[in-house]
């Protein structure tokens, strides 16, 4: 009898953690939709005078006080954290979450919203190497394969043409570029804070250091002043709502059942969105290796979700 109990609460405990991990995927996946609206927000932000700097300070500020008001209320505990872990908050916040939405910006501008979210998923080769040698993740064929493919589809949608013939502009190349490398520095911290405290704390403190970090060189006089705009006013809390606190807050809760890698590459899912408003709404060149790119991406996410054990 003991051992028929004994293995009925084993089965629980596995439908369980594969119910988990199948939430994990949908959290990562809606997280990247979410996110793939991001540039909607920045250009709409961006013609009414903002800065770069500045739309990310209100993305982080405005983050920092839904969250707080939302830790409060489900748990005070949420918002308690000790001073010594500070460091973690500091490589999400502003090593991580600063930096690369302050690149991010620029590229939109200077590129296109496709080509600015695939140069940001440079990232998940970086997660893939860091992973490895700080967490001692194994790098299965199907990992290295998904890299690859979305490697390639990185280069594809650049192309280092914008579909009308003219050079993407060097600085904006650059700009993406960075903002892949601090993108997924999130990932690294956020999985050592993940150790120690709830997602909803990881991410609450996130947003609270780059807050911190990016008032020295933010003018917020001039953020009061563009303000002024109501119209302004609602971009900027669709930014802080839709495409910043529940998407990090998904993608944090899915980093609890995943490896960092697979996150990190399931949530590629984010250019192919970012195109398809670019195209839509902006009217932005749809090329040929624009399409093969995406394609490429999609395919990595397939195989990186694909059922069954890796080798």
């Amino acid at each position: 009898m003991d051992s028929i109990d004994l293995n009925d609460k084993l089965m629980d405990y596995d439908a369980r953690s594969i119910k988990s991990k199948r939430m994990a995927y949908f959290f990562v996946i809606i997280a990247a939709i979410l996110w793939g609206t991001l540039g909607i927000f920045g250009k709409s932000l961006n013609k009414f005078g903002f800065s770069p700097t500045q739309i990310v300070f209100i993305r982080a500020v405005g983050a920092s006080i839904t969250l707080i008001l939302f830790a409060l209320i489900k748990d005070t505990k949420l918002v308690r954290i000790k001073l010594r872990d500070s460091v973690y908050f500091v490589g999400t916040g502003i090593l991580s979450f600063a930096f690369f939405n302050w690149c991010y910006f620029i590229a939109i501008n200077r590129t296109s919203l496709s080509v600015a979210a695939i140069l940001l998923y440079t990232a998940p080769t970086i997660v893939m190497m860091s992973s490895a040698i700080l967490f001692k993740e194994k790098m299965t064929k199907k990992k290295i394969i998904a890299l690859v493919l979305t490697f390639g589809g990185c280069i594809f949608v650049t192309a280092f043409v914008d579909g009308t013939g003219r050079n993407i502009a060097f600085d904006g190349i650059m700009a993406g570029l960075g903002s892949g490398f601090g993108y997924a520095l999130y990932s690294i911290f956020g999985r050592y804070a993940l150790e120690k405290y709830d997602s909803i704390t990881v991410t609450l403190y996130t947003f609270i250091f780059a807050s911190i970090g990016l008032i020295t060189i933010t003018d917020i006089k001039e953020i009061i002043r563009l303000f002024s705009n109501v119209t302004a006013l609602y971009y900027a809390v669709a930014l802080g709502l839709v495409a910043t606190v529940l998407p990090f807050i998904l993608y944090t809760k899915g980093l609890s059942y995943l490896e960092t890698s697979q996150a990190s590459i399931i949530a590629t899912l984010e250019p192919i969105v970012a195109t398809i408003i670019g195209v839509t709404l902006y009217s932005e060149p749809l090329t040929l290796f624009k399409i093969l790119g995406i394609l490429l991406v999609v395919l990595a996410v397939f195989i990186i979700r694909e059922k069954g054990k890796s080798t």
